[in-house]
C-alpha cells in the first residue's frame, strides 16, 4: 500500500481502462450523425454554441439502445457525465443528467480520460491563473483558495505559471467567439472533474475522497503519533512470497479436499435428498463411535481436535492419563467465559484466576511471567478476553507438544480402528418414495441444547474434586 503524504495534491489516477474503453465507444456511438443524439445549435449567453444536445434526448438515446429502463439510464448518464465525456453547459458543479431540457456538449476526445493525461498541479495552477485574469479576480470561493494555496506552495514558479497563463490567454483571446466559449467550457468541465469543488465526489479520484484535496491535515501530535503507529505496523506486517502462500492454499485443499461437502459425496447418502437421516446420526457430537473420515480431520489440526466435541473428548481422555489435564480445562473454561453472560463476567474470571494462575492454585498451570502480567494486570478490570493471553499461551504449548504425541498415542490409534466406515446408500426411486413418506420429524434444537447441558454437569461433577469426609457421613448414615 502507497502511504499519501500530506504535500501530495496530485490525483492518484487508477487505470480503468476496460471500462474507459467501453465508454468511449459508446459516446463515439452517441455522436454518429445518423444513429446518435441529434444536436442542434443553442444561444447561451448571447453566443451561439454548435452541437448541444439535452438531457432528455441523452436518456431516451441511451435507454433505446441500451434496452433499459428511465433509472438505469440515468445512472449509465451520469456515469459518463462523472468520468467527463459529457459536460453539462449549465450547472457545471453539478455533474449529473438532468432528464429535462438541459444543455449538455460531448467532451473533446483530447480530455478523454483514456489519454491517462498526468495532472499536475502546475497545470492547474496555470489554468487557475489564466482564469483569474480573464475573470479579473473574480474567482469561484473554492477556486481563489486553492489559488492563492498555489501561489504560496508554487512561489519560486509563479512567475513562468503567470506567463504561460498569458500567453494561453492571448491565444485564445484571437479564436472566434463562440470558438472561445467552446474551448472555455471543455477546459472548466475538465477541471472540475479533475480537481472537483469541496464536499463533491469525483470518478477519477482512486481514493473517493470528499475533502477539498488542498487543505492538507493539520500537523498536530495526534497526526504523527498516528501516523508512526500506522508505519511501525506496516514494518512488522508479515511478508509472503506468493510462491509461498500458493503452496500453502495448494495443501490446504489437497488436504481438506475429500471432506469438502461440494467436492465429495455424503457417505453415506445425502440426507436433503434421499430423506435418510444416518449421515446426521452418525455425525452426531456426542456419538460414541465415530466415523472415519471424522477422526481423520483430527489429525488435520489442534483446532479441528478441539472444535469437534467428540475429539475434544477422547483428547481429555489422553491428557489424564498425561496428567497435563489442567491447560485443556484452563483453555475450556476460558471459552466458556468468552460466551457467558456479561453479569457472571467478573466472578467467573476471578474464579479461574483462583483455580489455575493463582499461586498454590489446584490445577496450576505453567505460563511465562510476561503471560501472568498481562494477565493478572487485566483482571483489575475483567471482560470477556482478559484471559486471551493466557489461553493462546497454553493452545500453542499443546499445539507443539500434546497434540502430537497424542495422535501417537494408542488412545488415538484405537479410535481410528474403531471408527465406522459408512458404506453409500444405492436408493432406488422407489426407496426414495418411501423415505419420503417415513420422513420423520428431527429432534428440536431446545432437546439437544437440554443433552448438551446434562453431558456438561455430568463431565463438571466428574471432573470435580472429591470430599472424601462427605462420602464417610453417607456411608456411616448408612
Amino acid at each position: 500500500m502507497t502511504i499519501r503524504s500530506n504535500r501530495d495534491h496530485g490525483q492518484h489516477y487508477r487505470p480503468r481502462m476496460q471500462c474507459l474503453k467501453k465508454m468511449e465507444a459508446l459516446v463515439v456511438e452517441m455522436q454518429d450523425s445518423k444513429s446518435g443524439v441529434k444536436g442542434t445549435e443553442q444561444k447561451l449567453n448571447v453566443t451561439s454554441i454548435p452541437h448541444v444536445v439535452t438531457g432528455q434526448d441523452i436518456l431516451a438515446w441511451i435507454a433505446n439502445k441500451m434496452k433499459m429502463d428511465a433509472q438505469e439510464a440515468q445512472a449509465l448518464g451520469t456515469m459518463l457525465v462523472a468520468y467527463g465525456y459529457i459536460y453539462p453547459l449549465q450547472d457545471h458543479k453539478k455533474l449529473i443528467v438532468k432528464p429535462d431540457g438541459s444543455f449538455y456538449r460531448f467532451q473533446t476526445p483530447y480530455f478523454w480520460p483514456v489519454q491517462q493525461w498526468q495532472v499536475e498541479d502546475i497545470d492547474y495552477a496555470i489554468y487557475l491563473a489564466k482564469r483569474n485574469i480573464r475573470k479579473k479576480g473574480s474567482l469561484e470561493v473554492y477556486e481563489q483558495a486553492r489559488y492563492n494555496n498555489f501561489h504560496k506552495w508554487l512561489n519560486p514558479k509563479w512567475d513562468f505559471i503567470v506567463m504561460q497563463a498569458k500567453e494561453q490567454y492571448r491565444a485564445n483571446k484571437e479564436r472566434q467567439k463562440a470558438d472561445r466559449v467552446v474551448f472555455d467550457c471543455q477546459e472548466r468541465a475538465y477541471w472540475i472533474v479533475q480537481r472537483p469543488p469541496p464536499r463533491a465526489h469525483s470518478a477519477m479520484d482512486c481514493l473517493d475522497r470528499l475533502v477539498d484535496p488542498i487543505n492538507s491535515e493539520p500537523q498536530t501530535y495526534d497526526h504523527f503519533r498516528r501516523t508512526t503507529i500506522y508505519l511501525q505496523q506496516s514494518i512488522m506486517r508479515p511478508k509472503v512470497k506468493s510462491t509461498v502462500s500458493l503452496g500453502a492454499l495448494v495443501k490446504y485443499m489437497t488436504t481438506y479436499k475429500n471432506h469438502d461437502p461440494f467436492l465429495a459425496p455424503c457417505t453415506p447418502s445425502n440426507p436433503w435428498l434421499t430423506d435418510d437421516d444416518t449421515y446426521w446420526e452418525l455425525n452426531m457430537p456426542s456419538v460414541d463411535v465415530p466415523t472415519k473420515m471424522r477422526v481423520e480431520r483430527w489429525s488435520f489440526s489442534l483446532y479441528e481436535l478441539l472444535n469437534d466435541p467428540r475429539g475434544r473428548k477422547d483428547f481429555k481422555v489422553f491428557l489424564k492419563k498425561e496428567f497435563s489435564g489442567e491447560n485443556l480445562a484452563f483453555w475450556e473454561a476460558a471459552e466458556d467465559m468468552k460466551w457467558g453472560s456479561a453479569a457472571s463476567m467478573a466472578d467467573q474470571a476471578q474464579a479461574i484466576f483462583k483455580l489455575f494462575l493463582a499461586p498454590g492454585a489446584p490445577r496450576w498451570i505453567n505460563i511465562d511471567g510476561r503471560t501472568m502480567g498481562l494477565t493478572v494486570k487485566g483482571l483489575e478490570h475483567p471482560h470477556r478476553y482478559v484471559l486471551d493471553a493466557a489461553q493462546t499461551h497454553v493452545f500453542l504449548l499443546m499445539k507443539k507438544d500434546t497434540f502430537f504425541r497424542y495422535l501417537k498415542s494408542p488412545v488415538y490409534k484405537d479410535m481410528q480402528k474403531k471408527a465406522l466406515t459408512p458404506q453409500p446408500h444405492n436408493f432406488s426411486d422407489a426407496q426414495l418414495e418411501q423415505n419420503a413418506r417415513n420422513r420423520k420429524p428431527g429432534l428440536d434444537p431446545i432437546i439437544i441444547w437440554q443433552r448438551a447441558e446434562e453431558e456438561r454437569k455430568a463431565a463438571e461433577a466428574a471432573s470435580r474434586p472429591v470430599d472424601i469426609s462427605q462420602i464417610k457421613n453417607k456411608l456411616d448414615r448408612k
